[in-house]
């Protein structure tokens, strides 16, 4: 009899020493879990953070695809980059399911012999169409190893749309039996381009204004999101000098304000676009 409660005794004190070591583990994985990025950038995440991120639900990634070139003499050579950046946070931030890959800032220009658009102005960078879809072929390949369920390639520039479409059907054509599937929206191209300029034209603006590069809508959603990359005091200089100067449009009365209308209307629309491309899988 005293011997089983002696054994009963050593019992209660091994699981009682071993009660605060459970505690203990308990907290540190909750605490781990508390402690992810609240960023949407992937590249803020460990990769631990990142595996707890997807095994968690957020299983869309954003590829946000931009571009470095000439944007007249008021708008620096990153516009397309800081731009897509911006945005994609937002829609990644809405969706609530998804995280955003790093910027590509490298897509076609053009020909580089001889130069031709924006090549000929210093700063532009071109790669050929090839090189571009096997960059975001090998994006998109990476993020289904890693347990993402959707690729969503955003394009803040309009010459590279075919690529991307091109690079999603192909890929989803090798997947069709697997649960992954790659979406090219253009919704984001066409709300940033003719949706916003159907938007500033219904508030009086000219076409000849508004323009499609460098000009007031341009000028206006980078006032928006990422104003620092706006030289206000070019704004007469990128008028007056036109095409000759890179820019198609004028920028004069561009603001933040209209900016934000711009901003607002290509998050939504690609929100929409997304959730229902990513309902039909």
């Amino acid at each position: 009899m005293a011997e089983s409660r002696a054994i009963a005794y050593h019992s209660s004190v091994t699981f009682a020493s071993l009660r605060p070591a459970v505690v203990a583990l308990t907290l540190f994985a909750s605490c781990a879990q508390a402690q992810l990025p609240a960023s949407v950038f992937i590249e803020d995440f460990t990769s631990p953070e990142l595996r707890r991120a997807i095994d968690g639900g957020k299983t869309i990634v954003l590829v946000p695809i931009g571009g470095t070139e000439q944007n007249g003499p008021h708008m620096t050579l990153g516009k397309h980059n800081a731009r897509v950046r911006a945005l994609a946070e937002r829609i990644a931030r809405t969706l609530g399911n998804a995280l955003v890959a790093p910027v590509i800032a490298y897509v076609p220009e053009g020909s580089v012999a001889p130069p031709a658009a924006h090549m000929r102005f210093p700063g532009t960078i071109t790669v050929p169409d090839a090189a571009f879809e096997t960059t975001l072929e090998y994006a998109a390949r990476s993020f289904r190893l890693h347990g993402f369920r959707d690729v969503v390639f955003l394009g803040d520039h309009g010459d590279y749309q075919k690529d991307m479409k091109a690079v999603a059907a192909r890929l989803d054509r090798e997947w069709a039996t697997q649960p992954v599937r790659v979406h090219a929206v253009e919704e984001y191209y066409r709300a940033a381009g003719s949706g916003f300029a159907h938007l500033l034209a219904s508030r009086g603006y000219r076409a000849d204004e508004i323009g499609t590069h460098a000009g007031l809508a341009d000028t206006s959603l980078s006032l928006a999101v990422n104003p620092q990359s706006v030289r206000p005091e070019q704004l007469e200089a990128a008028a007056s000098g036109g095409r000759s100067a890179g820019v198609y449009g004028d920028p004069r009365r561009a603001s933040a304000e209209l900016g934000a209308a711009g901003a607002d209307l290509v998050v939504s629309e690609t929100v929409a676009a997304i959730r229902k491309a990513v309902a039909r899988n």
